[in-house]
């Protein structure tokens, strides 16, 4: 009994020690963390349209602290010291009066090689916009479009945050001749809290046809193009493996259903059910067939918190040997494989728009990367349970009992801050 409540105090404490680690807040807001590349091949090289949110290009030149007490503003913005504390703004006039600076600050913050040679960028145009008015950039001639108007920055717009502004730049890379493969990385570091969770697009109209690339962070490795189109497919693979193995909440949902499973059968059973239940609404909530309310996103987040706490309570009182409970448990897994399906739908529709080139080989290829790491914590966990189980039936039972209570109380606080986020919604 002593051995028991001490592994549940440690689960509980484990629990909120994960709770209270968090990031430090930033003078920069980073409120969209997406970057779009149009690679266009031409018959000199290459011609990169790439659009970015405006904290990637300037945060990092943050400069010494001045007379005043603040830092000295960085290009293309102003300093505003407001209540919730340091504000940027974009500085409007000087952004309209030197756009090309600014994109000389994105091409030399990209590094592109081709043939173990680095090219060398020149900037051709810039244009800004507020988020949420800008045009679409989901495909080449998209990108062409948004730079067929004049406007630098829209006259409409008196004053506006940095981390509320995408930067579209056009830049030539003169390489003497056609490229067949080449290498994208980057040294845009702007120190912002959220930019390793950076959502890179990279789509390549060379030879064999457009290839829709995906790479998550910096882009600080550099990110190989040829016109293999089964390496492109890949990126969106493992992009895949890393949104649920770094997603916490998937994570801890398919542990409760290992620990909760009875045998082998039993994990085929629940495990096929989450799998099929989200691949249905990964689908279907990427093509938009699903609410478009503003309490649709929130309610399903709260969903998934509360269905790791409805799959813990079943761990924790699961009896051996009942198999009209394992056959419900295949149709309650495929439920909530719904619900976390529509989770990953959310974030597949920040890398990827229902417009853009090899849609089908691209969405396919996340859903089978998302298996894989839902795969890989099984093959971890279950083996690692009947191991335990082998070497000591009690300190099985309670390792399981001490998992579930952990999954409880993390899942727990998670619906407990996500309810106020519905109600505020409806």
């Amino acid at each position: 009994m002593r051995q028991s409540r001490l592994l549940i105090v440690i689960g509980i404490l484990i629990a909120f020690v994960g709770l209270g680690l968090g990031g430090a807040q930033a003078h920069f807001n980073l409120n969209l963390n997406v970057r779009v590349f149009q690679v266009e091949h031409t018959e000199h090289g290459l011609r990169l349209y790439m659009r970015v949110p405006m904290p990637y290009l300037v945060a990092g030149e943050r400069g010494p602290i001045g007379d005043d007490g603040l830092p000295k503003a960085p290009p293309y913005t102003t300093n505003r010291d407001e209540v919730q504390g340091l504000m940027h703004l974009v500085d409007i006039d000087a952004l309209k009066a030197g756009s090309l600076g600014l994109g000389q600050l994105a091409a030399q913050g990209l590094k592109l090689e081709a043939d173990g040679k680095q090219l060398r960028p020149s900037v051709l145009a810039v244009r800004a916009y507020p988020i949420g008015d800008q045009p679409g950039f989901a495909t080449l001639d998209e990108a062409k479009a948004a730079f067929s108007t004049g406007a630098v920055f829209p006259d409409n717009v008196p004053e506006i945050y940095v981390g509320d502004t995408l930067v579209d730049v056009l830049v030539e890379y003169d390489a003497g001749g056609r490229i067949a493969s080449y290498a994208l990385s980057s040294t845009l570091d702007p120190n912002i809290p959220g930019q390793d969770k950076t959502a890179n697009a990279i789509l390549d109209y060379g030879p064999g046809g457009v290839k829709v690339f995906r790479a998550q962070g910096l882009l600080t490795e550099p990110v190989t193009i040829t016109g293999s189109h089964a390496s492109a497919a890949w990126t969106f693979i493992v992009e895949g493996i890393h949104h649920i193995l770094g997603g916490l909440d998937h994570v801890l949902f398919v542990l409760c259903i290992v620990i909760g499973a009875t045998g082998l059968g039993s994990l085929v059973s629940r495990v096929t059910g989450f799998t099929l239940g989200h691949s249905v609404t990964l689908t279907a909530g990427f093509l938009g067939y699903v609410p478009s309310g503003a309490w649709f996103i929130p309610t399903v987040e709260l969903g998934i918190a509360l269905s790791i706490v409805y799959a813990a309570a079943v761990a924790i009182l699961t009896e051996e040997g009942h198999p009209a409970r394992e056959r419900t448990m295949f149709f309650v897994t495929f439920a909530i494989g719904m619900v976390h399906g529509l989770g990953f739908s959310f974030v597949l529709h920040e890398i990827l728009k229902i417009d853009s080139p090899n849609l089908w080989q691209s969405l396919l290829s996340f859903n089978v990367g998302v298996e894989i790491g839902q795969l890989a914590i099984v093959l971890v966990a279950w083996p690692s349970l009947l191991l335990l189980k082998r070497l000591s039936a009690t300190a099985w039972h309670y390792s399981r009992l001490a998992l579930a209570l952990a999954c409880i109380v993390v899942a727990g606080y998670w619906a407990y801050e996500r309810i106020p986020a519905v109600v505020d919604s409806l």
